[in-house]
């Protein structure tokens, strides 16, 4: 069976996207000509190689379609830095979302690695998130996609793999500058005011950073670009105003004690520029540099996030990888099922015995899966692997053993009366036993 899914895809692949003609045909499909030349993600063309070859119509194709669409749904929202590793299954499609708030100017790096038995595409893909996605930027690869953000807003990342590969990955999502510190051997440390202070007794407002430093202290190009002006004016002193092509933007450099560059010069990521000093109306304060940042119709914006230090490494994962998959159980008498490890009021308390499906780990926390479908995040001290059982119970009559823990969940054997089985795990009136010919499943508890 999974043979035959790969030739029907690889098959899909090769129909679809050998040649425009076919492309617009659609393999048999009327395609708007706006729809062909639109650039597909990687994980659109392969959502369309599973519709093309009719996949999207068997169990395990929709199940791998509609897991992508509940990691858009379903997301965390996680802290930056962080770093999770997680489990995928080859017999049962999964997908895991990911949301988080950055700052315009910042630069996020997203790093993925793989650790599986067979080669593996994994879909990485990255939205601006505002109720709806909107793709920012997307790989089927392991390694780094790296991009800058344009304004403050929430993103999502989503992690898939192709079907029927089963492995584990690590992801981690870290936040740095996307430009380099104006003023040289200096860091944000030594920032002394920051945007939007009081200034001229509330008449108005500071529109950039103050950065300390000696007199005559080098103030550097943050980027390559062309230097737009070189003059003074009464607030600033002596000024020198970068053009950053790459991002429409003009970077302002003030009260420097000397200018060091020409209108129309190019310059380097790390060239000096002029000289720290205390020009203009600086001339009663320390020495320092006023650095500010100017985009056409929006004005003066934050610099901080364009140049504040990165955060440290996130926290390890620590939890044991090689129970990532399996089944445990709650350990202790109570324990939190979180939103996020970082959450301190909890979704819901777990009792003692509760069966937890462990899809990955954070730090030293399990996310785990609930019988009901329901996610969240355990300290991983407070589980146990089910290995020793709870109890032994001897069945006072044939007994059905079922795949959930539903009375309508569907029967997958039945046991004789007299059986004595032994019991893993409780969740609400059911027990989770093993059986010799099915393995992990349900049976009620009836006491």
């Amino acid at each position: 069976m999974r043979r035959l899914l790969l030739r029907r895809l690889q098959r899909g692949f090769l129909l679809c996207f050998v040649s425009l003609p076919l492309a617009l045909a659609g393999c048999g499909k009327t395609t708007p000509i706006r729809d062909v030349f639109r650039k597909q993600t990687a994980y659109e063309k392969y959502q369309q190689a599973l519709k093309d070859t009719r996949l999207d119509q068997t169990a395990l194709g929709r199940d791998w379609l509609l897991a992508g669409q509940r990691a858009l749904r379903d997301s965390v929202l996680m802290p930056v830095p962080f770093r999770e590793t997680a489990y995928f299954a080859a017999d049962k499609p999964t997908a895991y979302g990911f949301r988080f708030h950055a700052r315009r100017g910042e630069r996020i790096s997203v790093q993925l690695t793989v650790q599986a038995a067979q080669p593996v595409r994994m879909f990485v893909d990255v939205f601006a998130w505002d109720g709806t996605p909107k793709p920012l930027i997307s790989s089927d690869s392991t390694g780094t996609l790296t991009f800058d953000v344009d304004e403050d807003r929430t993103h999502l990342v989503r992690v898939q793999p192709e079907l029927l590969r089963s492995g584990r990955y690590t992801l981690t999502v870290a936040s740095g500058p996307s430009l380099g510190f104006p003023v040289r051997g200096k860091t944000d440390k030594d920032i002394g005011s920051f945007w939007g202070a009081v200034r001229d007794g509330g008449q108005r407002r500071h529109e950039g950073i103050d950065i300390f430093a000696p007199r005559g202290t080098p103030a550097v190009a943050s980027v390559g670009g062309t230097v737009r002006e070189v003059n003074t004016n009464n607030l600033g002193g002596k000024v020198v105003w970068l053009r950053d092509d790459a991002r429409n933007q003009v970077l302002y450099y003030a009260h420097l004690d000397t200018q060091l560059v020409q209108p129309g010069q190019r310059v380097s990521l790390g060239d000096t520029l002029g000289l720290v000093g205390t020009t203009g109306n600086a001339r009663f304060t320390a020495p320092h540099l006023h650095f500010g940042i100017y985009r056409w119709l929006t004005g003066a914006i934050d610099p901080y996030p364009f140049v504040k230090s990165p955060a440290g490494p996130p926290p390890a994962v620590q939890v044991p990888l090689e129970n990532l998959g399996r089944w445990h159980r709650i350990s202790v008498k109570k324990a939190e099922l979180r939103a996020l490890p970082s959450d301190k009021s909890p979704a819901s308390d777990l009792e003692r015995h509760t069966p937890l499906l462990v899809l990955g780990g954070n730090a030293d926390w399990f996310r785990v899966q609930l019988p009901t479908g329901e996610q969240g995040y355990v300290a991983a001290r407070k589980t146990e692997l089910v290995r020793l059982p709870v109890r032994r119970v001897k069945l006072p009559s044939d007994t059905p053993v079922t795949d959930q823990p539903l009375s309508a969940a569907p029967i997958v054997e039945t046991l004789p009366g007299g059986t004595s089985v032994s019991t893993l795990a409780r969740f609400g009136n059911y027990w989770l036993v093993e059986t010799a010919r099915f393995g992990l499943g349900w049976i009620e508890a009836g006491d």
